[in-house]
């Protein structure tokens, strides 16, 4: 007797178990301030601090699982999951890297989770990433920074010695004959 009780309270726990898994997280809405932006330009090379706070304006707690960027230069810094109960405020902080781009740049971070309607929630921005000077340097520059710093000066002006090849004297003797 003793042996079947066990073995029905095994078993009743495993019940409890597998219906208290099954539970969904239900659908919650969510506003964000300022899901577009504009920001003023910046340098070429500076990192750009972003924070979307997003609310919880639904009855139920708001489950982030996964945030997404357009673009690897845009890093999002949050934990595994984040989870957000009603009526409280969640910041989701980014750090966009413009080492990588210049001219008027737009970004897109997806935000998924249990969001009304589609489960997704859409954050863009946009910024003017300008040159750290006022021209562009050409090949010729680029390359000669490339060789003082590399230390190559000397086969600029004597050649690679493996490449050289052989010349000819001024006096030589016509060979058909």
């Amino acid at each position: 007797m003793r042996k079947s009780g066990l073995t029905y309270a095994v078993l009743l726990l495993a019940a409890m178990l597998v219906s208290s898994c099954s539970k969904r997280v239900q659908p919650t809405s969510v506003e964000a301030k300022d899901p577009v932006r504009h920001y003023f330009p910046i340098l070429q090379g500076q990192k750009l601090e972003l924070m979307f706070p997003v609310t919880n304006t639904g009855e139920n707690p708001l489950v982030i699982h996964e945030i997404q960027t357009s673009c690897g230069c845009l890093v999002a810094d949050r934990k595994s999951r984040i989870i957000v109960p009603p009526g409280r405020t969640q910041h989701i902080r980014l750090t966009y890297d413009s080492n990588k781009n210049v001219g008027a740049v737009e970004h897109t971070v997806w935000v998924y989770g249990n969001i009304l309607p589609a489960g997704v929630l859409k954050l863009r921005f946009d910024v003017n990433v300008v040159p750290d000077a006022a021209y562009t340097r050409d090949y010729e520059e680029l390359f000669r920074e490339h060789s003082l710093k590399n230390g190559i000066v000397k086969e600029l002006v004597d050649g690679k010695e493996a490449e050289k090849g052989y010349y000819v004297d001024g006096s030589y003797e016509d060979v058909r004959q």
